[in-house]
């Protein structure tokens, strides 16, 4: 199996970075070779006038110095052993054998004739010495001395000679240097033109290569925002927006869930609320209702009718509230008295209530429809089953911009497992009919709602035990500017 081949991580950074080196690279490397070929140059100058120097200082020795200590001994001023004409002698001839060593090719003729006629003048020399121990006539020693200051001028002429030659040299470096600098300086200037256009190319490709992604994730937030949520970003090889890229597809995947899961969620609401509008539609509770109206009008309780009927009357037109699904407080306060004066006509021996719902929180709205299930469920299933009847309490508080209502009963009560069941079903979030199950529906159904509506994690907080059942929600306080305005940023 072959191994796959990895692709190098493209970078913006590292793109730039890289320009940036290569043209570095090629601006800097004419002018460090511009600056060897002047150090070099510059090093051969300096050599060249130090040896120039060095054979000028010779002159004075060779055709002043040397014949000067030679004319004293022949006249008879110095000591032949006391004259240091040898050590005169080797001290030019070892200058001229270094400079010969580091003096160019082409200039070194000059000198090695010299070091020969060097030679020659210090066999005169001997020949002087052997003169004077032989007690030769002065007159033969002085037509020797002649002959030194001959050789000492012919020296002469061939140091000026190699001075001449190294100035020749010299001026061919400058002209060698001239040339350098000329083409350092026109390789300059095309290399100046050549980084310039690679740099204008670099550029283009460099934002070619961030602008097409950026261009990408421009279509598909565009796409977003029209709904389009199947849209997604391709991989990219821009190291700086790979990160992006995948949040973004990440953020159009949990839209797209959240969309899916809001309308999954729209169908529960209307689900439960038909549920619970069926439930207070009830056609039982209807005509037992006008039963007891019937009744209470054959028995000439006309009072009793009047208040029957209102609350008949109040019960079903705020269950229905043209289609509004918020209400004020005090609207819900009227509704469960209603309903609770209705059902005391038919459980007058087995059931008492009292609302405590102040008026101070009367003003606020709230999803409508909460409390009534509630009760029904503390009636149905709590206060009837009872022997001896029992006792049911409404009650809500404002407590740091939170909204308590609490539905408690007397009743039976649940056991374990009914409560342990009941659970089970508001988890699963899901709206049930009154035909599913052991009862408890509208519990599930207010649960659902409070949760969608109003965007929570908890919903009904439930105790049941022997002594009876307390059910508990909590909402935040809403005005009816706060409604509106929400309802028409969501529409």
């Amino acid at each position: 199996m072959k191994p796959q081949k990895v692709e190098k991580e493209k970078s913006i950074l590292g793109r730039i970075n890289d320009l940036s080196h290569k043209l570095v690279l090629v601006l800097v490397l004419p002018i460090v070779l511009s600056l060897v070929l002047m150090l070099v140059y510059a090093g051969k100058y300096h050599s060249s006038i130090k040896r120039m120097e060095t054979i000028a200082s010779l002159k004075e020795k060779v055709v002043v110095l040397i014949p000067g200590i030679t004319w004293n001994i022949v006249s008879g001023r110095a000591e032949f052993e006391t004259s240091n004409i040898y050590v005169r002698i080797n001290e030019v001839n070892d200058v001229i054998e270094k400079i010969t060593e580091s003096a160019d090719p082409e200039n070194r003729l000059s000198l090695i004739v010299a070091a020969r006629t060097m030679q020659t003048l210090e066999n005169y020399v001997d020949r002087i010495k052997d003169n004077i121990r032989n007690q030769v006539p002065v007159v033969e020693n002085e037509a020797v001395l002649g002959e030194i200051r001959g050789v000492a001028s012919l020296v002469d002429s061939m140091l000026n000679d190699y001075i001449s030659e190294e100035i020749g040299s010299a001026a061919k470096m400058s002209g060698s240097l001239q040339a350098a600098i000329i083409f350092t300086a026109i390789a300059e200037v095309v290399i100046v033109i050549l980084s310039l256009w690679v740099r204008n190319r670099s550029v283009k490709s460099t934002a070619l290569f961030v602008r097409q992604p950026i261009e990408r994730l421009e279509e598909v937030a565009a796409k977003l925002s029209e709904g389009t949520l199947d849209a997604r970003l391709a991989d990219t090889d821009v190291k700086e927006l790979r990160n992006l890229t995948a949040q973004v597809n990440t953020m159009a995947k949990r839209l797209k869930n959240m969309m899916e899961k809001s309308v999954l969620d729209g169908k529960k609401l209307r689900k439960a609320e038909l549920r619970t509008l069926q439930a207070q539609i009830n056609p039982h509770f209807l005509y037992n209702t006008l039963d007891a109206i019937v009744w209470k009008t054959e028995a000439g309780e006309k009072d009793e009718v009047i208040q029957l009927t209102s609350a008949l009357s109040d019960f079903f037109r705020i269950s229905l509230s043209s289609g509004a699904d918020w209400i004020p407080i005090e609207q819900e306060k009227k509704h469960i008295e209603g309903y609770l004066k209705i059902q005391q006509t038919r459980y007058r021996d087995i059931m008492s209530y009292d609302i405590d719902i102040p008026d101070t929180i009367g003003e606020y709205y709230i999803l409508k429809l909460l409390l009534q299930p509630l009760v029904e469920n503390a009636i149905y299933h709590g206060i009837k089953n009872k022997r001896g009847g029992g006792h049911i309490s409404v009650s809500a508080k404002e407590e740091k911009e939170m909204l308590t209502f609490v539905v408690k009963d007397t009743g039976s009560g649940m056991t374990p497992e009914q409560f342990e069941e009941l659970n089970d079903r508001m988890k699963k979030e899901q709206p049930v009919s009154s035909a599913i199950g052991k009862g408890g529906f509208g519990l599930v159904n207010v649960n659902l709602r409070i949760r969608l509506y109003y965007n929570q994690t908890d919903g009904l907080k439930i105790k049941s035990g022997p002594e009876g059942t307390e059910v508990a929600f909590s909402v935040p306080c809403r005005k009816r500017e706060e409604i509106f305005e929400n309802e028409s940023v969501s529409g």
